[in-house]
């Protein structure tokens, strides 16, 4: 897998229809710091990180005394994140996972809103993971960037990724049927916002 590349710590980008945008992978590997105290502070209960990378938020949050696990296709993340302490199962978010339905966060890091290019499908499907008034946390697009809906590759240095479907959005154009906008956030250059589930 091409995000096995970035996560390793190689430097990448992924290709978007908008251009490219080089990943952060220093960030990833580092201990959660900087705008990540957002997310950290939202999750005052169980929290499922999906798309967990490397696993900095998953073992800050155990840090914390916050139960969390960590969810990603990668097989590296998973080791990265074992190997830091954390917790991590290899699994699409969309196939069965522990505790459906009764977790209080469900986490949207480093733009993992776009996972599966269907912001709605997959907010549809953090309703189903979620406990009644359970939170989504994530990462979002500056306001005024709206929604884009496409394909996206991983780009490192000499190679090139498959095409996939993904997607960016801002808090305002995320099509959140069944949430409520909570708040929204900037901190360290980065944007953030909250949904609780109606």
């Amino acid at each position: 897998m091409m995000f096995d590349q970035a996560l390793r710590g190689h430097p990448s980008w992924l290709d978007l229809p908008s251009g490219p945008r080089e990943l952060s992978v220093a960030r990833w590997q580092a201990d959660a710091t900087g705008g990540d105290a957002v997310l950290l502070d939202a999750c005052t209960g169980p929290a499922l990180d999906v798309g967990c990378g490397p696993g900095r938020l998953v073992t800050a949050l155990l840090t914390r005394g916050v139960q969390a696990l960590g969810v990603d296709v990668s097989p590296e993340a998973i080791r990265r994140t074992t190997a830091r302490g954390g917790i991590a199962i290899r699994r699409d978010v969309f196939d069965p996972l522990p505790g459906e339905g009764r977790w209080q966060h469900v986490l949207l890091a480093d733009g993992n809103i776009g996972i599966g290019g269907d912001p709605a499908a997959l907010l549809r499907r953090a309703r189903q993971l979620l406990k009644p008034s359970g939170t989504v946390v994530a990462e979002v697009e500056r306001p005024g960037s709206g929604l884009t809906t496409g394909r996206a590759r991983v780009r490192t240095r000499g190679s090139l990724g498959g095409w996939f479907p993904w997607a960016c959005s801002d808090a305002e154009s995320l099509p959140a049927d069944g949430f409520f906008l909570l708040w929204q956030e900037e901190s360290a250059g980065r944007w953030f916002a909250c949904w609780e589930k109606l």
